[in-house]
């Protein structure tokens, strides 16, 4: 599977300008500044890229699961919002393999033979037995294992990318949960001890948001490239010890900052509003 820190090209939603002006300028400014190469996804009705695009496992296989969550499709006003990812893809020149799998990308921490996602995926998917879905999964994705961990409390969406991201074979960063009470994250840990997967804390001050969708505060849910990791940050005082950290991880990456408090109101950073791949030289 081709990983993030493969990745040398990427894709922000065409709506994202409108929804995030302020955000979305200083992002593609810091792309431009940089020289990192990105395009537009057209005529998107969200924001949130790497939830309905495809995962890619080949610089010539993409996987497309069925974007269908249900904290949308229960809403008419919000099931509105689901793109046609058909037509998205067409336009940039992707071919995809479907699958009705429902699964939201942004419940995805991959590496190349393995990849960590919540619980989540098995409540959206009933009609197939746990074994089932795990090995269908594991085909499509042409890897080897699948390690699950429970939903984080409070959260809806049920994605993976706020809670732990892979930066090598056997180990994910994580927040570090030590202002948390214990048994809002034990099981969280525990999971992951039983899949053999070592973890680093990484830093997370949530405690000044006075929404609980506020996402601000939350530093994992980052841009990883090749080359690049594109931070979010929100003028809190954790903000240099996420970059110093970010430095101490990623020794041979260029660390970018980019101010996230617009989008993080909705519950979703950087990660969540971009879709990075592998770009080959032969693709439009």
């Amino acid at each position: 599977m081709i990983t993030d820190s493969q990745t040398n090209f990427v894709y922000i939603a065409s709506t994202l300008y409108q929804k995030y002006p302020t955000f979305s300028k200083e992002l593609t400014a810091q792309l431009d500044n940089n020289g990192i190469e990105y395009g537009i996804l057209p005529n998107t009705n969200d924001v949130w890229a790497v939830d309905y695009m495809p995962i890619q496992v080949s610089e010539s296989k993409y996987v497309r699961f069925t974007y269908k969550p249900d904290y949308l499709i229960q809403y008419k006003k919000w099931a509105r919002t689901i793109s046609d990812v058909d037509t998205i893809c067409d336009d940039i020149g992707i071919k995809t393999i479907k699958s009705d799998i429902i699964l939201d990308g942004g419940n995805i921490s991959k590496w190349s033979d393995k990849v960590l996602m919540t619980t989540k995926v098995f409540t959206e998917n009933k009609a197939r037995t746990e074994l089932q879905l795990i090995e269908e999964l594991k085909n499509l994705l042409e890897i080897n294992e699948i390690y699950f961990v429970p939903v984080e409390k409070g959260d809806w969406l049920g994605h993976i990318d706020g809670m732990a991201r892979f930066i090598d074979n056997r180990t994910v960063l994580v927040n570090d949960y030590k202002q948390e009470d214990k048994s809002d994250y034990i099981d969280f840990l525990a999971a992951l001890h039983n899949s053999k997967l070592e973890w680093l804390p990484f830093p997370f001050d949530p405690y000044k948001n006075t929404e609980p969708d506020d996402a601000a505060g939350i530093y994992l849910n980052y841009l990883e490239m090749e080359h690049y990791l594109v931070l979010p940050i929100y003028g809190l005082e954790t903000d240099n010890e996420a970059v110093k950290k970010a430095n101490e991880i990623f020794p041979n990456k260029k660390i970018i900052q980019v101010r996230s408090n617009e989008p993080a109101k909705d519950n979703g950073i950087i990660n969540c509003l971009t879709w990075n791949i592998r770009k080959s030289k032969n693709m439009p």
